[in-house]
């Protein structure tokens, strides 16, 4: 072989190469170094199921639904679509008062099962915790001043809130699957934290004591031995990136990116959600790609759906190009009576629901990640 031909195949290999590796997602590392094997497999394979696509999410999916409760089996997003969501979330919300139901009414050993059963078929769960105002005793919603303050080391009410941290790292260690391993979870602690309706929201303490309340939960999880979380850095609105960034912990304490909007104009009048959503993933996919991290959509919807294209052109143009890891979509409780005034309360379609041949359509959309499609992805294996 000439020299000259030999050199032109170097090249063109080299140019192979390189093509095949820029096209693999950068490799990511978890915050937490003594992760799981199964939590660590779990997040390296999010980070290559992006380039497919997102999974799609609903709270409290299995649960209940419109006009039942507790059904072995039912979903209302399998009702439609024949198929479960891809990621199903649950919230804590009661488990430091040691209550048998949590906030929205789910018996934790029920929610246990539930997760057991979504881990085994190859699902994925993500966890908040809407949990009460230690200061007061008062709900997750009241935000009397000092309140976050008060669990801080050297707080009034910093052995309380330990407490109540050693119940959730109690709870986390029960997750097992019928394998006997820890069930990873992406865990989302002090969600909407840019908002100003929780305890533990920015009108409530400085950006510095909001991450002195983060860094310390997680790592006193890790001294409890809590290995099987990927930890879920939430807000809700934000203008800039200097304003996301504000109260984040750092690269040590989160590994995933997110924030919640939900739709409350109609989208036949304005596109203020599509383009809000759109601006938000702008900016946190910029510091996702600097610092390394998933982004995620953690919660949203549009209360009863009254629109017929809002899951194949609202949601879809309001995500527009970026690669998200997942959407989870805000329960459907059904008829609520203790709202002002008393509604129908909920945000994915039921089967019979007038829009539920778009929700049809977003399912069949090739972007769009449920049961079936991450079942065959094996996330928790290598």
């Amino acid at each position: 072989m000439n020299q000259k031909k030999y050199v032109f195949l170097a090249y063109l290999f080299a140019c192979i190469s390189c093509k095949t590796i820029a096209q693999q997602p950068a490799p990511i590392q978890l915050s937490d170094t003594k992760a799981t094997a199964e939590t660590v497999n779990l997040f390296q394979n999010l980070n290559k199921l992006k380039e497919k696509g997102f999974m799609f999410g609903h709270q409290d999916d299995l649960a209940y639904g419109v006009n039942w409760k507790y059904e072995a089996g039912r979903s209302d997003v399998k009702d439609v679509t024949g198929d479960y969501p891809a990621i199903y979330g649950w919230d804590l919300g009661g488990l430091e008062k040691n209550q048998e139901k949590n906030l929205d009414g789910v018996p934790f050993n029920k929610m246990k099962q539930y997760i057991k059963e979504i881990y085994d078929r190859g699902g994925v769960i993500t966890i908040s915790w809407h949990q009460d105002n230690p200061l007061t005793g008062k709900d997750a919603w009241d935000t009397t001043p000092k309140s976050l303050a008060s669990v801080l080391p050297r707080g009034n009410k910093h052995d309380k809130f330990n407490a109540w941290l050693d119940k959730s790292a109690k709870f986390f260690l029960s997750l097992k699957g019928s394998d006997g391993k820890l069930i990873p979870i992406l865990y989302r602690p002090y969600h909407e934290l840019t908002g100003t309706w929780f305890w533990w929201c920015q009108n409530n303490g400085t950006p510095e004591e909001f991450k002195t309340l983060w860094k310390y939960t997680v790592d006193y999880l890790k001294k409890k031995g809590v290995h099987n979380l990927i930890y879920v850095y939430n807000t809700s609105d934000f203008k800039t990136k200097e304003d996301f960034l504000k109260h984040y912990p750092g690269n040590d304490y989160a590994d995933i990116l997110s924030f919640d909007t939900y739709q409350y104009e109609d989208p036949s009048k304005s596109k203020s959600f599509e383009q809000n959503v759109n601006r938000q993933f702008s900016i946190i996919d910029e510091v996702a790609k600097e610092n390394n991290k998933l982004i995620a959509f953690a919660e949203t919807g549009y209360e009863q759906i009254p629109y017929n294209k809002w899951w194949t052109e609202t949601l879809m143009n309001a995500i527009g190009k970026y690669k998200i890891s997942f959407v989870v979509a805000w329960r459907n409780h059904g008829y609520n009576e203790y709202m002002n005034p008393p509604k129908m309360h909920y945000y994915v379609p039921y089967k019979g629901h007038p829009n539920e041949n778009d929700f049809i359509d977003f399912y069949n959309l090739k972007p769009t990640l449920f049961q079936s499609d991450v079942t065959k992805e094996n996330l928790y294996k290598k």
